[in-house]
Formats: C-alpha cells, structure tokens, sequence
C-alpha cells in the first residue's frame, strides 16, 4: 500500500508540472483537444495538487527502511524532478519565452527605419495613426500602449496569422495582460485582476471567472507599410527595442511565408491548414476567401447577408482592402479597367484605398468592412459556421 501511495505521489508530482505547460503550449498532439479546462484546473490548483503529491510521497518514504539500490533510483526521481520543474516553470512558460517590449519608440515618416514593404498592424483612433509591424509584435504577441488618448491592446499570433487590436478595458477598469499559453494554436492571454484565460483571436475568455466575457475589438487593417503611410501620411511607426534584434530577425521572412518552420510557415496551395485566407465579418456573417483567389482576379464582389462587398488585392500581391459597396442607398458593382477599377453604375475611377479620384462620384469613400489575413486552419477552427467562397 505505501508503494502504491508512493508510486501515485510521484504521478501526481510529475503530472502537475508537465500537463499543465504541455495542453497550453505547443507540443506534439497538445493542440487538437478540448484541455484548456483542465489544463485551467491544474494551474489555478498547482500548489494544491503538489502538496498532495508531497504529503504521497512524504508518507512511506518516513515509514518504509529503504534498500540502497531503491534509495539511489528515488534520488534519481527527485532530481528527474527538480528538472523537470525548473524547465517547466521557468524555461517552458510562454511569457519566459516571449516577452514585452523593454522600450516603445515611435517615429514619423521621415525618421523612421522599417522598411515601406514590411506588413503592419494600423490603428487609428480619434484621428492619430499607429501602425506596428508584424515582425515586431508577432515576437512580443502583445503591445500595449494608447492612440488617441485610448489604451489599446495590439496582439498578433504568428502561428494562426492573427493581427487583432483590442481596448484592454473590461468593466470599467483597465487590464493588464500576459502571455500564458495557447489554444487550438492560438496566443491566450491571462488577465492580472481574475486570472480568467482569453483567446487571441477571438477577444472571448475561455476559462476562469471572465468566461465567455469578450474584450471591445478596435478596428485595424493588415498593410504595407509604404501603402499604411500613403493613406496616413502622418502615421508614427512603432520601431524595434535593441534588446530585442535577435528575436526580430528570426521572423524576418515572416511576412512574405516563407519562414522555415512548420507553426508559421506558409502553404502555398489553397484551403490547406496553412494556407492563407481573407476572413471577412460583416451583418453579423462570416466568410472566409481564398488568397490565392483574390490574387488572381484582384477583385471579389460578394455579399454576406444582405451586405455587399468587395474585396480586391493590391497589384503587389501583398496587400488588400475589402470595402462595403453600399453608397448612398445604391449598390456599387465594379470591374477593373486596367490598373484602374471603376464602378459600373457611374463610371467613376476609385484607388485602392476606396477613394474616388474622378467621375460622377470624385471625393466619395467607401466604408472599410473589417477583414483578416490568416492560416485557414485559424479562420476554420474559431468561425466553424463560417461560409467559404
């Protein structure tokens, strides 16, 4: 009966060091199963579970005159688990991993030192724009920090190809936010005040006393650049911290996909896990578009509800804008007429940022519908109703 106690106390030792990091970062299989509930369980009650463990352990290793050889492979156990809980806690944990910018530095136009065809998050808010590149947030997954007088939370996920801003203001009280783990792929943050677990892409609380509360999303658009800057040219550009240089290099072909790595590596081909696709959110419905699609035709007319839209690819190939094509009551359709696009109730030329530059309509804007840029297997698995083109 001791050695059975003893044999248990070790398993409940060894489990509550390993299963609590493993089901919430990305080990093999850890990632393909509902565990956050208990991976939620086992971490809010660690100490409670090794105290069991020990007291196991504690109970016949006092009682029980122990042989040398059973003497030296208990040694061996102890400190098989001294490692494995100092890798555990303190090398495996996401935010011992990851960690936020020592120094925020931003720079305008003229002084700025990213390069105009890097890919950025932009942000505007009570008319000041931000924008923050993706080789520099999808190391850290999260920048806090204030546009226009609003605290926003800018996070990025680099293995589902997530770029999401968010108010990190729930009820009232302003959050502070770590990295702890991921699930199904995705960054999850934890909240300092409750301790409730949140999802990345979603802004939803997955486990804790927050469960099922949502974080306010601020709009933002995935961009070059250069085309970020056309459009705001007044826009300061987050730089990269010097403590950091390292960790930014490693994603330097982070944005073209062409990374080494099976987590953030891109899929050249159409509707495989690592594809990429354009998620469109508008009227309550939810679409999910082909990149390699709208590369080719450049320009996608749709409607999800009753809300038409178009979706059409920069002649770079990296960049995209999806518009709503309701105008003043009427809906636009368009075509492209050489490198210009041009509606077809009126005639009038629009750029790619939804301006009309000359016709009937000169000086209109149309709207923004917020979209995404992600790995199919993101869109797929956190918008399972999600309509495919």
């Amino acid at each position: 009966m001791k050695r059975l106690l003893l044999i248990v106390g070790i398993l409940l030792l060894f489990a509550t060091e390993i299963l609590r990091v493993y089901f919430i970062m990305p080990f093999p299989g850890s990632q393909h199963r509902q565990t956050i509930g208990l991976a939620y369980f086992i971490d809010r009650y660690r100490i409670y579970l090794r105290v069991a463990g020990a007291l196991m352990v504690a109970y016949p290793l006092l009682t029980t005159r122990w042989k040398t050889w059973s003497k030296v492979l208990l040694t061996g156990v102890a400190i098989l688990y001294a490692v494995i809980f100092y890798f555990f806690n303190f090398r495996f944990e996401a935010d011992k991993m990851f960690y936020q910018p020592r120094t925020k530095t931003f720079a305008g136009a003229a002084d700025n030192n990213i390069l105009l065809d890097r890919l950025v998050i932009g942000v505007v808010v009570n008319g000041e724009a931000k924008a923050y590149p993706i080789q520099i947030i999808g190391y850290h997954h999260q920048v806090r920090d204030t546009i226009g007088g609003t605290p926003v939370m800018i996070t990025y996920c680099t293995v589902c190809r997530t770029g999401r801003v968010y108010s990190p203001v729930f009820n009232g009280e302003p959050q502070v936010f770590r990295l702890v783990g991921m699930d199904h792929f995705n960054a999850m943050f934890e909240d300092e005040k409750t301790k409730s677990w949140w999802q990345q892409a979603t802004g939803y609380a997955i486990a804790g006393p927050l469960k099922g509360a949502h974080l306010s999303e601020i709009p933002s658009q995935q961009s070059e650049l250069g085309e970020w800057l056309a459009q705001y040219p007044h826009t300061k550009v987050l730089q990269p911290d010097s403590a950091f240089i390292k960790q930014y290099d490693a994603l330097s072909d982070y944005d073209q996909g062409t990374i080494k790595g099976s987590l953030e590596h891109r899929d050249s081909g159409s509707w495989k896990m690592k594809s990429w696709v354009v998620g469109v959110i508008a009227d309550g419905h939810e679409k999910a578009y082909d990149w390699n699609a709208l590369v080719s035709h450049r320009l996608i007319q749709d409607s999800l509800g009753i809300a038409p839209v178009i979706l059409w690819a920069m002649p770079d190939s990296m960049d995209f804008r999806v518009f709503s094509r309701k105008l003043d009551g009427q809906t636009l359709n368009f075509e492209l007429a050489g490198t210009d696009i041009k509606d077809t109730n009126t005639g009038s030329t629009w750029d790619w940022q939804g301006y009309c530059n000359q016709g009937p309509l000169k000086g209109r804007q149309l709207q923004p519908v917020q979209s995404y840029q992600e790995f199919w297997h993101s869109w797929h698995n956190f918008h399972p109703e999600s309509a495919v083109f």
